[in-house]
């Protein structure tokens, strides 16, 4: 039973009286209904990849955990209407891969994407390097079949774009993180592949340039705009600390740093224009510094990984306190101004790594020990950090939590910054869904 108690970054794990690993549908129907029978507590569990503590069970030893990794077909392929159907347990990465072999993209693209499941995506409602182009999980599902909290089977498997037939049930699962019910199949969006994608990586001085960049990219490339990553130099840094082996791009050190993405529906020459001419009028508006243009698809993915092993540099180097944050995009430098000043201020020396999805508004901003520091006693300060970086957000007009979900871990923060009568919506909701109260018990709520 250990791999199913312990959370993805290794700091919690829970007891639970049994593992429970049906093979499908009909089965976690049936699961559900003895649970409620017997008013046992089940904790729906998928990849396990989450970092807020929401597939894991509690200390009490009083749930089961229901894992969805046997449930792991691809049921169909719809290459007219667009669309997948697939099992909850299925990886990301196997959709990924069956969308391309009928020369179809399935967009949504995670670090984890090699182990996390969809059916945890959706709960989570993942977003991922490609919102800005394809929007968040939640935009790329048309309709799903959910197990419900009494253990019966709700198939809205339905692959259309438009049904006006009453609530919409299933943007009440998506994002719900299995407190409402057992999300166990799913209709999801595909698109026609692009004929090139292109990647550049542009120096920058300050977040506030990065959001003049993205300005002009969107007037400029306009669609054809699918990622917008902005990192520190701090952050590149850091991987180039823990992995040597991936080359740096540029000579000279600068303060910050976009990762810009093109797909183009029309040739590679085209987004090699719309790219090149893009840089040209930023760095002659001085809005960028200097830059270098993928011109293969191994540079490219040489410089995506610089983007994705930021958070494996900051697991080599220690223990860390995250955040995953959203704001108005027209308020991210602003944001990081003035909260990287009083974290500092309260913390003199710490470390500030600050990268995210800026083209839609999400941060990921964590703050590690000053040098020398033990972490572990670093950490200690972790509710007290939390009210600096959450204040501020709330402050800003942002979300404590853009893309990671509520989970255990920041449950009483959402109490904190949740208007009460929104609270109160989702209390009527969780009641009228799951009465007794046995769906992921202690998450969000």
């Amino acid at each position: 039973m250990a791999p199913f108690l312990t959370d993805w970054r290794g700091r919690f794990t829970g007891r639970a009286l049994a593992v429970l690993r049906p093979a499908d549908t009909e089965q976690v129907a049936q699961l559900v209904q003895a649970c409620a029978a017997h008013r046992v507590p089940l904790v729906p569990q998928g990849g396990k990849t989450g970092l807020v503590l929401g597939s894991v069970p509690d200390a009490s030893g009083s749930a089961v955990v229901l894992s969805l990794a046997r449930l792991n077909r691809v049921r169909e392929l719809d290459a007219v209407n667009r669309t997948i159907t697939v099992d909850a347990g299925c990886i990301l990465q196997t959709i990924q891969e069956a969308a391309a072999l009928e020369d179809c993209l399935f967009p949504l693209s995670l670090a984890a994407e090699g182990s996390c499941s969809i059916g945890g995506n959706l709960s989570t409602n993942a977003g991922g390097t490609a919102v800005l182009r394809y929007g968040n999980t939640r935009e790329l599902c048309l309709g799903l079949e959910v197990v419900t909290a009494q253990g019966e089977i709700w198939n809205g498997l339905r692959g259309l774009r438009k049904d006006n037939t009453g609530y919409d049930l299933r943007d009440l699962f998506i994002g719900a993180e299995g407190t409402l019910g057992v999300i166990t199949g799913a209709v999801l969006r595909l698109f026609p592949q692009p004929k090139a994608s292109i990647t550049a990586l542009v120096a920058i001085a300050a977040p506030r340039q990065a959001l003049e960049l993205l300005s002009l990219a969107q007037d400029r490339c306009g669609a054809s705009l699918t990622g917008f990553e902005l990192m520190s130099d701090f952050c590149l840094r850091l991987v180039g600390t823990h992995f040597p082996s991936l080359a740096q791009p540029f000579v000279t050190r600068h303060p910050q740093y976009v990762l810009l993405e093109l797909s183009s529906s029309e040739s590679e020459q085209h987004a090699v224009g719309l790219l090149e001419q893009t840089i040209a009028d930023a760095i002659a508006q001085d809005i960028a510094d200097d830059a270098v243009v993928a011109t293969s698809v191994a540079q490219s993915l040489a410089l995506w990984q610089l983007r994705e092993h930021i958070p494996l540099a900051q697991a080599a180097a220690g223990k860390n306190i995250k955040h995953d944050i959203s704001l108005p995009v027209s308020r991210i430098a602003e944001f990081i101004d003035s909260t990287d000043a009083r974290v500092l201020a309260a913390y003199p020396g710490c470390q500030l790594v600050c990268f995210g999805h800026v083209g839609d508004g999400n941060l990921h901003y964590n703050v590690a020990p000053p040098p020398g520091t033990a972490h572990e006693d670093f950490l200690a300060n972790q509710d007290a950090i939390n009210r600096i970086v959450h204040d501020s957000v709330a402050a800003h007009a942002g979300s404590i939590s853009a893309e990671h979900g509520i989970g255990a871990l920041k449950r009483d923060e959402l109490k904190r910054y949740k208007p009460e009568v929104e609270l109160n919506m989702m209390r009527a909701i969780k009641a009228a869904l799951d009465p007794l109260g046995i769906m992921n018990p202690g998450k969000i709520l």
